[in-house]
């Protein structure tokens, strides 16, 4: 005789459960939350340094180094939304465990480009390669793959 009751609970146990992420895929996302939480903790610093300098908002303007936590916040902004859809593309059709890498190097990166910006604007330079250039390579990386994976289909 056969179990029903026993069929419906693997069933739904099976259909309830997360499917189980492909190899290295939690690393990009993981990469991803951090991006996101070190945005998020840049535009946090913007509300220290409006208080701290006396920038009353909706002023961007007033003060040079709450300037320069704005504009560090501004260009994350700029950047993040070409890094995210990047990453994922290149983790997708080149390689995950690649993607998340580069996308630490962006983070490490991006957090020397904060301290060096509110520093000294002119020592950012080595923060800015270190997010420049992991978004070009996920970039010439996922176009590349996207086009291997076209012409293969």
């Amino acid at each position: 005789m056969v179990d029903l009751s026993a069929m419906v609970k693997e069933s739904c146990k099976t259909r309830l459960a997360p499917p189980e992420p492909p190899f290295h895929m939690q690393y990009v996302a993981a990469v991803s939350l951090l991006a996101l939480i070190q945005y998020v903790a840049f535009g946090m610093a913007v509300g220290y340094a409006r208080g701290k300098y006396g920038v009353n908002a909706p002023a961007i303007t007033g003060h040079e180094v709450f300037e320069r936590y704005f504009r560090v916040q501004q260009n994350t902004l700029e950047l993040i939304v070409v890094l995210l859809p990047a990453l994922w593309l290149f983790a997708q059709y080149v390689h995950p465990g690649w993607a998340a890498g580069l996308g630490v190097v962006y983070l490490v990166g991006r957090t020397l480009y904060f301290l060096g910006y509110v520093r000294d604007p002119a020592k950012r330079e080595l923060g800015f390669a270190l997010t420049a250039l992991p978004i070009v390579a996920l970039l010439v990386g996922a176009l590349i793959g996207v086009g291997v994976a076209s012409v293969r289909a």
